[in-house]
């Protein structure tokens, strides 16, 4: 633990030793010093509250402003009496609300300061101002006739103010306004000649000698009247099987806002119980449930209000729909099932929904056509979604003819009453008895048309006889022939037949069979086989002309009984990718444009009416060897791709290229042409630098390759354009001189034409080992190097860089920077030593790399400014001071040094000015930040200086050795 000195200049120094016990008991004196709190703003309910934080011996209240919090108590029973907490918290101005007016009231406040609190401030008294009376509660109704209402109410607080008129007001039925109807002390009042059955509205506000107070909230109040005149009866809104809706109207002579209440009753005669309640409410319509279905009920209605229960309307009966009947049982096959009809038969459902049935309804589902005992499972969505009305009628039983022999059928049936139509009935699935099926319609040609065979279709029959067909058979005639013979016999519904000759025509017929038996054949069918494609071509004659260029020819082959009409030639240089390169009559072609010294592959088809023959067997043939091809990719690549070290990129250019096709002769080395026409000839390598050029100069470069044939064609045309040449090094020179700093300046006087947007600079200094390193690199013209050493020679140069290269460096720069002025010093201290007496103190520095520090004092009175002392002593005793007047100073240090001139002086900022005023007893010092009082000094408080006094020199030693050490290290 540490204490603070609380006097004197070392206040803010901690020292050890100290008391915890001591610090809390001085801290809650300094608390208790409060004082107590100031009374402004006073009204009825409230109040506002204000008080200064506690202060220290010295006048300081900012140590109490941060951290600090205050607990205001108040009391309505007297300073003796019970205390109660009305705030706690930071601010020193609050209000205090919720006060009764006309009351004295103490308050008082205590401070609170790291959980320490002081004893409460003496209590000051107020007392609180007279108000209006409160919001009074609503009027009561204590009593009512038909023409009169008597009203009471209860006296609400009158502000500290007796009470002297109560103000009633009513809006007299009308619902428009209120107007004034009782004014005085009484706290009951009488209303007579009203209207029976009617609502009147009431407020109530109290008046004292200050004045009014709001209204009370409004409250309606109803005159008495007589019981209802007797209602019509209900009405039927909507009845179904097991509810019914009713409603029904206000009875007349009924006023718009008087309540009125009405209940429902019903009787049920069957059960013989009479009328029972249903409905009570002030609704004007009522649902029943939970009734039995196709029953009479009896209705009847009474309205009610305050003053009884009219007669009752008259009795209305009303009904209950019936249901919806059950589903009739499951139909049943009545006697034998025929090929084109049944008989179906039915009971009624269990269940008629309390009405008689009005009809039965018969529906059918089957398919329409033909089809076997399988139709069930082959079209199933068929059978389930289409159903047919079959019959409608009373009567419980149809013969369903007009079907379809061998089909599988499905008959369900429902029924329709005044309740609606039933459910219908479980489905009965019926099939009627099969038959052979029907003719097939004439076989049609399936496919293309061959030369020694038919593809044949046909479709089933459009009657099926009621069972799945099995079988099928095609027999085939000769035209004009009455021979036939069987070419097909099974159950697929195509076939294929063969062995027939070209160009002649066919009979076919087609008969269909199931279990039953064979049905008839279909119509005849005639059918023409089609001629046959030409025959294989022979092998085809290539014969090279030149180098690129082919002529083939070949023989025409059989026609195969129709006349050849053209033939196609393929030709490619891959034997399996050959394309048609000519379709005619001719029986020759010469192909060109074709590649020296390569293979190319060719065959032919014959093609007539019929169609295509098969292509002949392939031939070969090999064009003969020719120059070179163009050099196609063409480019300029970065001389540091190669492996030769090329010159300078101002001076030369590196191309590169891909080696042309050599056509059958090896490439035996290039020529390059550049500039005006100037060949250059390099051997087989696909690369070369063009040198001897011009700096920053665009060429235009192609390639040509050379074999033993000849030269080929030169390449297309690239532009390619030389780099400038590398910048030179800029002037250098120092704008800015500093004690630990260097700005440093270059570019003006360079070749702004070799200057461009790409242009680094790169700035180097030499270590203390003679070593140059870089320590700027970029596009800048200025640059600032810190960190130096106060008066020390540092050497510099530079070197400019572009897109053609690094430049050379510069010459080597010297300059040096300058000496460290002191720093600023802290405001002075003043001290009274007699009563015309003063000294003013400030703070020593150390010697500067052995420089000598003085000091200068100066005085400033108005805008005059006198120095008063120079020298190197850090105090000064001001004589002749006059009583009450006000002093300012102000002190620099300066540094002297030795220099080839002499002794010179580098001086410091002033310190901030200290204010002084001179009084008769004592002298304040004023910093620029903060005012201190000051006082004598008592003896032991000065101990306690002289000690810390010795504490700072020997910290300030060993600061000055540790510099020295420091700065000797970094010199060496």
């Amino acid at each position: 633990m540490g204490r603070n000195l609380t006097h004197g200049p070392w206040k803010d120094y901690t020292f050890p030793c100290w008391d915890l016990d001591l610090e809390s008991k001085s801290l809650q004196d300094l608390l208790s010093s409060i004082n107590k709190p100031v009374v402004s703003e006073i009204k009825g309910k409230s109040v506002v509250l204000s008080w200064t934080p506690p202060s220290c011996a010295d006048g300081n209240v900012n140590q109490f402003q941060v951290g600090c919090t205050y607990e205001v108590t108040m009391s309505s029973t007297g300073t003796n009496g019970k205390f109660k907490v009305v705030y706690n918290g930071e601010e020193t101005t609050v209000t205090i609300s919720e006060l009764r007016p006309a009351t004295d009231y103490h308050v008082r406040i205590s401070a609170v300061c790291n959980s320490v609190k002081g004893s409460a401030s003496e209590p000051t008294s107020f007392t609180s101002a007279i108000t209006e009376p409160d919001w009074p509660a609503p009027p009561k109704l204590i009593n009512r006739t038909k023409n009169s209402l008597t009203l009471q109410w209860k006296a609400p607080n009158d502000g500290g103010s007796k009470i002297s008129n109560y103000l009633l007001e009513w809006d007299e039925g009308k619902h428009n306004f209120f107007k004034e109807c009782y004014l005085g002390y009484q706290k009951q009042c009488k209303l007579t000649k009203l209207s029976p059955s009617v609502g009147y509205m009431f407020r109530l506000a109290a008046k004292n000698d200050i004045g009014l107070s709001d209204f009370s909230e409004p409250m309606r109040y109803y005159t008495a009247g007589s019981v209802p005149a007797t209602p019509a009866s209900p009405r039927l809104v909507e009845a179904g099987a097991t509810w019914i809706s009713l409603e029904w109207s206000k009875p007349n002579g009924v006023l718009d806002d008087e309540f009125i209440t009405y209940v429902l009753e019903m009787e049920d005669e069957s059960s013989g119980y009479g009328f029972k309640v249903k409905y009570n409410g002030d609704e004007f319509a009522c649902t029943l449930k939970n009734l039995r279905r196709s029953t009479s009920y009896n209705y009847r209605v009474f309205a009610c209000n305050s003053e009884g229960k009219s007669n009752p309307s008259d009795v209305v009966k009303y009904n209950t729909h019936p249901e919806e009947p059950g589903p009739p049982s499951k139909p049943s096959v009545k006697g034998k099932i025929h090929a084109h009809s049944f008989k179906v038969i039915w009971d009624p459902p269990k269940d008629d929904g309390g009405s008689e049935i009005t009809k039965y309804v018969l529906e059918i589902s089957g398919l329409n056509a033909a089809e076997n005992a399988g139709a069930l499972e082959a079209y199933p969505g068929t059978l389930e979604n289409e159903w047919d009305t079959k019959y409608s009628g009373t009567s419980r039983e149809h013969v369903c003819d007009q079907l379809n022999p061998g089909t599988r059928y499905r008959l369900r049936v429902y029924c329709v009453s005044i309740g609606g139509q039933s459910q219908a009935s479980e489905i009965l699935t019926v099939q009627s008895a099969a038959i052979p099926p029907g003719p097939c319609r004439p076989l049609q040609r399936s496919g293309k048309s061959r030369a020694k065979e038919v593809s044949l279709r046909w479709v089933p029959p459009d009657i099926n006889g009621g069972s799945t067909v099995t079988e099928y058979t095609v027999e085939i005639g000769e035209l004009g022939s009455h021979d036939q013979r069987s070419v097909y016999r099974g159950a697929e519904l195509e076939c294929t037949v063969g062995g027939l000759l070209p160009g002649k025509m066919y009979s076919f017929w087609v008969k269909a069979a199931n279990k039953v038996g064979y049905g008839p054949y279909s119509e005849r069918t005639d059918i023409s086989t089609v001629a046959a494609p030409p025959d294989q071509c022979s092998i085809p004659i290539a014969a090279c002309k030149t180098a690129s260029c082919v002529h083939v020819n070949w023989e025409c082959p059989p026609c195969n009984g129709s006349e050849i009409t053209e033939f196609r030639l393929e030709f490619g240089g891959v034997e399996g990718c050959m394309e048609i390169i000519y379709c005619g009559p001719a029986q020759s072609y010469e192909v060109k444009a074709l590649k020296p010294a390569t293979a190319y592959y060719c065959r032919v088809q014959a093609v007539n009416a019929a169609g295509s023959g098969h292509y002949s067997d392939t031939a070969i043939c090999m064009t003969p060897a020719s120059v070179p091809a163009a050099v196609n990719v063409l480019q300029v690549i970065n001389p540091n791709q190669l492996e030769i070290i090329p010159p300078s990129a101002s001076t030369c250019l590196a191309i590169q290229w891909e080696e042309p096709c050599c056509h059958g002769s090896e490439i035996t080395g290039y020529n390059i042409e550049y500039g005006d026409k100037q060949i250059v000839a390099v051997t087989t390598t696909t690369n070369a630098i063009v040198e001897d050029l011009q700096p920053d100069t665009t060429y235009r470069i192609r390639v040509q390759a050379i074999n033993g044939i000849g030269m080929g064609p030169f390449s297309h045309s690239i532009k390619a354009k030389t780099k400038p040449l590398p910048p030179d090094p800029p002037r250098l020179e120092c704008t800015v001189f500093s004690h630990q700093s260097l700005k440093l300046k270059w570019g003006e006087g360079i070749n702004k034409a070799l200057t461009t947007a790409s242009t680094q600079y790169i700035l180097q200094m030499e270590d203390k080992f003679g070593r140059f390193i870089s320590v700027y690199s970029g596009p800048c013209h200025t640059y600032k190097v810190q960190r130096l050493n106060e008066f020390s020679f540092y050497n510099f140069k530079i070197q400019a860089k572009n897109d053609a290269g690094e430049g050379p460096f510069s010459k080597i720069y010297t300059f040096r920077t300058i000496r460290c002025p002191p720093p600023q010093l802290k405001a002075p201290k003043v001290q009274i030593l007699e009563e015309h007496t003063c000294e003013i103190i400030w703070e020593t520095l150390p010697p500067m790399k052995g420089d000598i520090i003085v000091y200068t004092l100066q005085l400033i009175t108005g805008r005059d400014t006198e120095q008063v002392y120079k020298g190197p002593m850090t105090s000064f005793c001001l004589a002749n001071v006059q009583t009450s007047c006000e002093y300012k100073f102000r002190v620099c240090a300066g540094r002297q040094y030795q220099d080839a001139i002499g002794i010179q002086e580098l001086y410091g900022p002033y310190s901030p000015i200290v204010s002084f005023s001179s009084h008769k007893h004592e002298s304040t010092s004023i910093s620029s930040e903060t005012t201190v009082a000051l006082t004598k000094i008592p003896k032991e408080t000065l101990s306690d200086e002289h000690f810390a006094a010795l504490i700072l020199v020997a910290f300030a030693g060993l600061s000055i050795l540790f510099a020295f050490i420091i700065q000797y290290f970094v010199i060496k």
